[in-house]
């Protein structure tokens, strides 16, 4: 029988607990969720439904979930259509192509704030405050260098021959990149387009600059209700939120696995 070595062992020990310390934290909103007490941390060994009732009935609640999946998705729209041409651009090795790739993730290490001082001023100037087309762009903004690493690591491995094939046969640039580089790019692709999805949905700072009362996002409407009042119908949204963001991941861990 093989024998495992200690200091693997020990490694995976302390693997599992960082990976407990990190998540724990985030798992205590679901027993919360489902709590009887009124006061949002206060356990009182009843169980109810009440706060989804409340979070999937209340209008502004709603309203913000619409504001927030149809912002996402015209996010990762764009996104996609900018990243992919960027990353394939970026794969052809141009002159200042290690240059660009860093400037493309100055939105990641730039701190929030200061991106929605700048993006608020450059909004306000062409009069997109307070719209969701506001809020698309900036959010793509935030989302484009997810979208660059994530397709730019499928560019790395395509193998170029496939490209040179397509030439020999007769296809122009625009029927190698549809009918040849996507279709092989496509896992990188999909994952590049659910850390945008997840990027735009689960983004506050920047929002927090450009929307008004009809333009607030999930985020946003449980920062606003944070400071009102705090109920456990903030951890019913925060357990769906997680729930979310959890079969994004596990999708894009499969996504990775197809790829490799």
């Amino acid at each position: 029988m093989r024998t495992v070595p200690a200091r693997w062992l020990a490694l995976r020990a302390v693997a599992v607990l960082v990976g407990l310390f990190l998540i724990v934290p985030t798992l205590m909103v679901v027993p919360m969720s489902f709590n009887g007490s009124s006061t949002l941390g206060v356990l009182n060994g009843d169980w109810t439904t009440r706060w989804y009732s409340d979070l999937f009935g209340d209008p502004r609640w709603r309203a913000a979930a619409a504001n927030s999946l149809k912002i996402a998705l015209g996010t990762t729209a764009l996104s996609l259509l900018l990243g992919t041409l960027a990353a394939w651009g970026l794969s052809k090795g141009t002159r200042f192509g290690e240059l660009i790739r860093g400037a493309s993730l100055a939105p990641v290490v730039i701190p929030p704030v200061i991106l929605g001082v700048g993006m608020y001023t450059v909004l306000l100037r062409w009069e997109l405050t307070g719209s969701l087309t506001g809020l698309v762009l900036a959010h793509t903004v935030l989302a484009l260098p997810f979208v660059i690493v994530s397709v730019s690591a499928s560019f790395a491995q395509l193998d170029p021959v496939y490209e040179r094939a397509a030439m020999s046969l007769g296809a122009n640039g625009f029927q190698r990149f549809v009918r040849v580089v996507v279709p092989l790019v496509a896992p990188g692709v999909v994952a590049g387009g659910l850390f945008a999805f997840v990027t735009s949905w689960d983004e506050i700072v920047v929002a927090i600059f450009l929307t008004d009362a009809s333009t607030r996002t999930l985020p946003v409407e449980m920062w606003i209700q944070m400071r009102t009042q705090v109920t456990p119908t903030l951890a019913a949204l925060g357990t769906a939120l997680f729930a979310l963001s959890t079969v994004a991941l596990l999708a894009m861990q499969l996504l990775r696995r197809d790829e490799s």
